[in-house]
């Protein structure tokens, strides 16, 4: 399969608040807006990153899941945790769900929400310790030490 884009959708019932706020703490822009569908993008990286902002209601989801999104994770790697902590849960006052820490794995990290209570993950990726340094496949070119 050649795949020419991929990105999340979040079903919601607060489309112009859910965007709202990925626009103004993670730094998307409007790509195109309706009041039951957005579509945004994050440049200012080798590769643009996007996320969509649809109305659970809309009658182009089918109706058995026309409900919020639920059980999902969206994780942000970032050059400076530290720094989005700083600016996201203490000058921003978002929802501090789980407090900034190492892990054993290879991250330093905290969480968040979204308006919707969907689980925002804000990573470094930091060398893992002898033990979980085995688990990873190829390189990790994307890390920083």
């Amino acid at each position: 399969m050649k795949t020419n884009s991929f990105y999340p959708v979040i079903l919601t019932e607060e489309v112009a608040a859910t965007s709202a706020f990925y626009l103004e703490h993670f730094g998307f822009e409007r790509v195109f807006e309706a009041d039951w569908y957005v579509s945004l993008r994050m440049s200012g990286s080798g590769m643009p990153f996007e996320l969509a902002v649809l109305d659970a209601s809309h009658p182009t989801v089918p109706e058995p899941y026309r409900t919020r999104a639920t059980g999902m994770i969206l994780n942000f790697e970032v050059d400076d945790v530290d720094a989005e902590y700083d600016r996201l849960i203490r000058k921003a006052k978002l929802p501090l769900l789980q407090d900034i820490r190492s892990e054993e794995f290879g991250q330093r990290h905290f969480i968040t929400s979204d308006p919707n209570g969907l689980l925002i993950d804000v990573i470094t990726v930091i060398p893992p310790t002898e033990s979980f340094s085995a688990g990873y496949v190829g390189d990790r070119d994307h890390e920083k030490e």
